[in-house]
């Protein structure tokens, strides 16, 4: 059933304040909202930042941000800050949490006077365009300008991303209620920080610092452990440090994770990168080549040859059993069903 608003949420005079409640920021000339960690107003003239009182009022300061200067109706932001059970005047209590949110944003120098950052309109509340920026906006400028660097200048590639990934002070939007604005923008950045974290990574390994990256890219296919890609550029990293045999056992447990939780095996892209291992092919992406920034990274020295080449057979007998044990059921039930192990 929809929201009744409260006829003096529309005709209220913007400036008006409580004695004693209104907060006067000094200058808000380039203000930020952000949303990559805990919610908070950073006031670039002051150098402070304010995070409004509550969870709800970071949501709702949340949600008008990420509508990009569009209203969001009554109803919807009822929904985004008491779910399916919201308070029996439920457009009173939303007008109330305006008014403090109000309160807390700071003001450009010249604002003309009773202006609002936050107004009522035909279509619900809006945010007042252009009052102040975001970091999410500086993070998609920067991620953008990264990824586009990769191939051509990945030095310069990874000098960016990694300033995107400094925007970030926890997860987004990390201190606010989850409605379905705030979840499903969330949702969306975090899988946006996981994409920049894969060209940041590819884009090292053009640099030929595979040694320093290993570490990171062991941690992520941990945290992130039916991402593929994570696997592929460790799997690149290591076989760049003359790890073939740790390579081929990252792909081993990638497969064993994914047949495990999805039942499936790994895609091409990382079957061709086992394939290239055991080959002895160059290993990319990125031009191919010996380690030059570590001693212990260099092309396969000679008396490790001998385990390597002990150590990469058994890898693969270990890799074709598993492929058989798993494809054997599968193909008794829908023989289409099953992707074939490499050979």
């Amino acid at each position: 059933m929809p929201v009744r608003v409260p006829p003096d949420a529309r005709g209220a005079r913007p400036g008006r304040r409580r004695p004693g409640t209104a907060v006067t920021a000094p200058g808000a000339a380039g203000a930020e909202v952000r949303l990559l960690g805990p919610v908070e107003v950073h006031d670039h003239a002051s150098r402070t930042a304010v995070s409004p009182p509550g969870p709800k009022q970071r949501s709702l300061l949340s949600a008008l941000v990420l509508r990009h200067g569009r209203p969001l109706g009554v109803d919807r932001l009822v929904e985004e800050l008491w779910g399916d059970r919201p308070p029996a005047n439920a457009a009173n209590a939303l007008q109330a949490h305006v008014a403090r949110l109000r309160r807390v944003l700071p003001r450009a120098p010249g604002t003309p006077a009773g202006r609002e950052p936050i107004i009522m309109g035909p279509g619900g509340y809006l945010l007042v365009p252009d009052e102040m920026g975001t970091d999410v906006q500086r993070f998609r400028r920067l991620s953008a300008e990264g990824r586009a660097a990769v191939a051509a200048d990945p030095e310069n590639a990874v000098r960016v991303l990694r300033a995107a990934l400094s925007l970030w002070r926890g997860p987004a939007l990390q201190d606010s209620l989850r409605g379905p604005v705030c979840a499903g923008e969330a949702d969306r950045l975090e899988e946006e920080r996981l994409t920049l974290l894969e060209s940041l990574y590819e884009a090292s390994l053009r640099c030929a610092r595979h040694a320093e990256v290993t570490g990171e890219l062991e941690k992520l296919t941990a945290d992130h452990p039916l991402r593929e890609r994570f696997y592929d550029l460790l799997m690149v990293a290591l076989h760049r440090c003359g790890r073939q045999g740790e390579a081929l056992g990252v792909y081993e447990r990638a497969r064993r994770r994914l047949v495990q939780t999805l039942g499936v095996e790994p895609g091409p892209a990382l079957r061709e990168r086992l394939e290239a291992i055991l080959r002895h092919a160059p290993p990319g992406p990125g031009p191919a080549g010996p380690c030059g920034r570590c001693d212990p990274c260099g092309s396969a020295v000679p008396d490790r040859l001998a385990d390597l080449a002990a150590e990469t057979a058994r890898l693969r007998r270990r890799v074709d059993e598993l492929s058989r044990r798993q494809d054997l059921p599968a193909r008794r039930t829908d023989p289409a069903a099953v992707i074939p192990a490499p050979r």
